[in-house]
């Protein structure tokens, strides 16, 4: 099961806060997922899809007990995917037309309602509903172990902006990009997705993310630390390698009493020790020397060998 599956599954039983908040998740899943037909004068009929089995017995469970309305379930099989999808029908009968009217679907006039109706959101509690709802409906989020991605697909303008208002009434800082005829409300931040999911009722798969980003924070520092010292070896090796050829150069163009007993201290210490750092020299020294001096006679070799290559 993809974490999207997952979350889907968790908030599919959140239970409601209050006596309105299953009207609000209802209303974003037919708003959102919903098609609706017209197939007379005032006759409808809506189908909504899902692949989630928990989000088509939610629609079913609230369909009958809200609006006491009669639905009609069949279930295919994708060739592609090989994974069921459930389409549930709500055929045209006494009750549809108000029920969409309070659901927010249409008005008064059989009109469509291109944002969402006020009162269904009125309260905080209805809000996560309603957002929940949209999650539900066409809702992603990418694996926690992998880049932070979360989107939930509609199609107006005027739906996007209303589900990005709704989050920012929580500080969830939500954006809105078009994508060919429909529009995508995303986050993009770990922590953004944190707190929709947490807001939304879907403390496990919170809690599952957050264990996921620590987890990849761990991972991340300990690769930046090994990079870091495989470079700084790198550094070393290569360092030290010029100081042994300028070392060679020296001790091939001056007899040992012509090298200052300072810098033959330093010969016997890097040719020791091939490897070893600056600062380690510094310490193998006797008395122990610093990094700056033994940095000092480092260049004095190299100065010695750049003037001996230069009379050859």
């Amino acid at each position: 099961m993809s974490f999207t599956a997952e979350v889907k599954d968790e908030l599919a039983r959140v239970p409601p806060v209050c006596s309105h908040c299953q009207k609000a998740v209802l209303a974003a899943l037919v708003r959102i997922e919903g098609t609706l037909f017209l197939s007379g004068q005032g006759r409808y009929r809506v189908e909504i899809a899902t692949d989630v089995p928990s989000v088509a017995r939610l629609i079913i469970k609230l369909l009958h007990e809200i609006y006491e309305l009669k639905t009609d379930l069949t279930v295919r099989r994708s060739v592609l995917h090989k994974t069921p999808n459930y389409l549930i029908e709500i055929p045209n009968q006494p009750g549809l037309f108000e029920a969409l009217c309070d659901m927010g679907i249409l008005d008064e006039n059989r009109q469509l309602v291109s944002g969402i109706k006020e009162d269904i959101v009125a309260k905080d509690c209805c809000s996560a509903a309603y957002l929940r709802g949209a999650f539900l409906g066409s809702g992603f989020v990418s694996d926690p172990r992998g880049d932070f991605h979360f989107e939930v697909t509609v199609e107006s303008k005027e739906l996007a902006d209303a589900l990005v208002s709704l989050m920012e009434r929580k500080d969830i800082t939500a954006r809105v990009m078009q994508r060919r005829s429909s529009y995508m409300v995303y986050l993009k931040s770990g922590s953004a997705i944190l707190e929709f999911l947490a807001f939304t009722g879907a403390h496990q798969s919170a809690l599952a993310m957050e264990n996921a980003r620590v987890i990849k924070s761990v991972r991340n520092e300990v690769n930046r630390q090994t990079n870091a010292e495989m470079a700084n070896q790198a550094k070393a090796v290569n360092a030290s390698m010029d100081q042994i050829f300028a070392i060679r150069t020296v001790l091939n163009s001056y007899a040992v009493d012509e090298i200052p007993p300072a810098l033959q201290e330093f010969i016997r210490l890097r040719v020791a020790h091939p490897d070893a750092t600056l600062k380690e020299l510094g310490e193998f020294a006797n008395p122990p020397l610093s990094k700056s001096a033994v940095y000092h006679r480092v260049r004095r070799i190299e100065q010695m060998a750049q003037e001996a290559l230069s009379n050859s």
